[in-house]
């Protein structure tokens, strides 16, 4: 499977779900805490390709997923 990008942020319970479920499969994955990155809204607006109001907004490789219910839900589904 190619690596899973996660944008987040610190003290999301979203976002330490979503490193929680990589970590438990094994997945490769990349965190970018947003603050720290001095990544901006704007920015990951860009980078996804629509408006974003909340995190984490994960990638498996290029792959737009969308939060982490579209995440856990693909992981359930496709069993990755």
């Amino acid at each position: 499977m190619e690596r899973v990008t996660i944008f987040g942020k610190e003290g999301c319970g979203f976002c330490k779900r979503a490193k929680l479920l990589c970590e438990q499969n094994n997945f490769a994955f990349k965190y970018l805490d947003i603050h720290q990155e001095n990544i901006s809204q704007a920015d990951l607006e860009q980078t996804i390709g629509k408006p974003v109001n909340t995190v984490p907004q994960i990638f498996i490789g290029k792959e737009y997923i969308g939060g982490y219910t579209e995440f856990a839900k693909k992981v359930a589904e496709t069993g990755l």
